[in-house]
Parts: C-alpha cells; sequence; structure tokens
C-alpha cells in the first residue's frame, strides 16, 4: 500500500504528519450541516453518524453543543479519532501536525476545544497538557484563522 502523504522524516525538524482529506462526500454533507438553518447539532449528528471517525464531525458537534459537558464529551471522541487516524497514517506519538494541513483541522480542532471545555469544567491539568501539546503539534498555535 502506497500513501501519497508520508510521514516527512527530514533532518532539519521532527517529522510532521498530514492527514489524508477527507472524502468529498463527507466534506459536502459537513458543508450543508453548516449551512442548516434548524438544529446544527442535529444536522452535524447526522454526519458523525455515518462516518464516526471524522474528528471534523465530532469538532463540529463540540462547537454546536448545547452545554460545555456536551462539548466536552464530542470534542474527546473527535480528539481520540484523531489520535486513531494520525497513527494510522504513520504518526508515532510526536513531531507536527499543522494547522496549515485543511486535513489537519478536525483534529486539531477537537484538541483546542478539548482544552478549552477541559478548562471550563475545572480539568485544569488536562486543559494544560492540552494546550501544550497544541504547541507541540504546530508551534504557530493558535492559528490566524481559528474560528470556534
Amino acid at each position: 500500500m502506497s500513501d501519497s502523504r508520508p510521514v516527512n522524516l527530514s533532518t532539519s525538524g521532527p517529522p510532521e504528519t498530514v492527514l489524508p482529506e477527507e472524502p468529498a462526500e463527507l466534506r459536502h454533507a459537513l458543508e450543508q450541516a453548516k449551512r442548516s438553518d434548524g438544529d446544527k447539532l442535529a444536522a452535524f449528528g447526522a454526519v458523525a453518524s455515518i462516518a464516526p471517525r471524522s474528528s471534523a464531525a465530532w469538532a463540529a458537534m463540540g462547537d454546536n453543543a448545547t452545554t460545555t459537558i456536551e462539548a466536552y464529551a464530542y470534542y474527546r471522541v473527535g480528539y481520540h479519532r484523531g489520535l486513531d487516524a494520525l497513527r494510522g497514517n504513520g504518526w508515532k506519538g510526536s513531531g507536527y501536525v499543522r494547522w496549515q494541513h485543511p486535513s489537519n483541522r478536525g483534529f486539531l480542532r477537537s484538541l483546542h476545544g478539548l482544552a478549552k471545555s477541559a478548562a471550563a469544567i475545572g480539568e485544569l491539568d488536562e486543559a494544560e497538557r492540552c494546550e501544550l501539546f497544541l504547541r507541540q503539534c504546530d508551534p504557530s498555535w493558535p492559528p490566524a484563522d481559528l474560528s470556534l
């Protein structure tokens, strides 16, 4: 099996992992849910039910949650789904996962949302670990175009 986006093992720094792009149908479904005039959480939930491995879907659910603890749960799922995807794409537990690559953004949004919601519920050690992990993944964190 060949991968068109291998892990970069450059000697000039840590390896960088770029997740594969979500399928076009999933990206379209997420965009439709985002533009929904109705219950956005339900719309994103419908997307997550057909693509439960999508960190982007879980991050969107966290973004649209009605309570902090609900957001925390959605972001946590997105974070763990993202870790699974990273490992499945050659990530060895360290190295860059940069925001500049749109395919990494679902994971990074989930991690960022987890940090914020963990802080809000008093899980300060977890919030601190998540913030540190974000900066390890992308030293230029937070990106200027981050909108949550």
